[in-house]
C-alpha cells in the first residue's frame, strides 16, 4: 500500500502539531493536499501562526485517522513558496471557495520531505496491521514502508535469547501475534499492539522493550 496516497487521497485531513510560543505543543487542523517522491505538500497563509513556527521550527508531527485507519509522521519541512499551488488549487476545488481566484497571495506551500511515521489500522479489530511510513532521508521506501520493525530508532517489544519457549507471552497476546515455534519466540512488529502484556508475563524476564 502506498502510504502517503491513502493520506492525502483518502484521509486527507489530519491534525499537525507544532510547538506553540508559549513553549507547549499546538494543534490544529490541515488538509493534506498533495505527495510525489518529494514528499507530502500542504499549504497554510504567512499571517497566521502555524506558518511562523513552520518556518522558525522546520518540524511538525501529525496523524490522520479515518476507517479504522490511521497515518502518522514526525520529521522535517520546509516552505517552498506558492511553487505548486496551481497543483493544489486543482486537486482540492473546494479551495477556491475559501481563496478565490486573486486573493491568493498570502499563501505559502509546505512540504514534508524527511520523515519517519507509522500506518496502522484496525478497521478488522482482531487482525491489526501496523507498518513503518518513510519519506526522504529518513531511510526506506517513502511510498510503501519500511521493511521490518520500525524506523527511525523507535522502540519495539521482542524476545531476547533468555526465552525458554514456555508460551507465556502468546497466552496474554491480545493480537496473537508472537511465534513460539522457535526458540527464542518472535513478535510480528506488524501486528504488535505494543501494550506490553508479554513483558509482564515472561518468567523469565526475556522480553525487553528497545
Amino acid at each position: 500500500m502506498n502510504y502517503l496516497q491513502l493520506l492525502v487521497e483518502d484521509i486527507h485531513s489530519t491534525i499537525v502539531s507544532t510547538i506553540g510560543e508559549d513553549g507547549h505543543p499546538q494543534v490544529r487542523a490541515a488538509d493534506m493536499m498533495l505527495w510525489d517522491e518529494g514528499g507530502v505538500y500542504f499549504l497554510t497563509a504567512e499571517g497566521k501562526a502555524f506558518y511562523r513556527q513552520l518556518i522558525e521550527q522546520g518540524f511538525l508531527a501529525l496523524a490522520g485517522v479515518k476507517d479504522g485507519r490511521a497515518v502518522s509522521l514526525r520529521g522535517k519541512v520546509r516552505c517552498i513558496g506558492q511553487d505548486r499551488l496551481d497543483d493544489i488549487f486543482a486537486a482540492a476545488p473546494y479551495m477556491r471557495e475559501i481563496y478565490p481566484e486573486g486573493k491568493r497571495g498570502t499563501l505559502r506551500v509546505f512540504v514534508i520531505y524527511e520523515a519517519t511515521g507509522e500506518y496502522f489500522d484496525i478497521s478488522d479489530p482482531s487482525h491489526v496491521v501496523r507498518d513503518d511510513v518513510v519519506i526522504g532521508g529518513a531511510g526506506g521506501d517513502a511510498g510503501t514502508g519500511a521493511a521490518g520493525g520500525t524506523v527511525g530508532g523507535a522502540k519495539t517489544y521482542h524476545v531476547t535469547d533468555g526465552c525458554t519457549g514456555c508460551g507465556a507471552c502468546l497466552d496474554v497476546c491480545p493480537q496473537s501475534c508472537i511465534d513460539v515455534s522457535g526458540v527464542p519466540a518472535v513478535v510480528d512488529q506488524h501486528r504488535c499492539l505494543h501494550c506490553g502484556a508479554c513483558v509482564h508475563a515472561c518468567p523469565v524476564g526475556a522480553i525487553v522493550y528497545a
